[in-house]
Formats: C-alpha cells, structure tokens, sequence
C-alpha cells in the first residue's frame, strides 16, 4: 500500500476510532490521520500475535484492523490522559 492508501486508511481509522471512544470533539483531522496510521500499525501487530492477518492493503479488512488499533491507543491514551 502507498503512501496515500496511508494516509486514507489512517484518516478513516482514526476518525472511527475517534467517535467510537468518545474523542471525536477533541480531535483534528491530523491527529485524526496519525492516530489512524498508528493504529494500523498496533492493529497489524495485535491481529499478527493472535495469529490473523494485519494490514494487507487498501480494502475494508485493513480499515478494519487499524480501527481496532485505533481504539485501542486511543483507549491507552484516554487512560492516560484522565489521571
């Protein structure tokens, strides 16, 4: 996947994994763009070490695993953040 499949799949991500968690208010569409990316990556290696498939290019199964990762760094910041 290219630079720019990146970049869509980390804003899609992001964004739903941003009104999922309840951050949507809070976030722009940067931060919106690397949470998503970030999250393709956490979602690769946590689907990877359960013995799925990660990211595996552009289509709806990668935009899927980066929300997961998505949700989850979003939960490990929330947890962070509220302390």
């Amino acid at each position: 996947m290219g630079f720019l499949g990146w970049i869509i799949i980390g804003a899609l991500a992001g964004w739903l994994g941003s009104i999922i968690t309840g951050n949507n208010a809070r976030m722009g569409a940067l931060a919106n763009i690397l949470v998503g990316i970030a999250g393709g990556f956490l979602g690769g290696l946590i689907f990877n070490l359960i013995g799925g498939l990660g990211i595996t290019g552009f289509n709806l199964w990668s935009l899927l695993v980066a929300v997961v990762g998505a949700v989850v760094l979003l939960f490990i910041v929330n947890l962070f953040r509220r302390k």
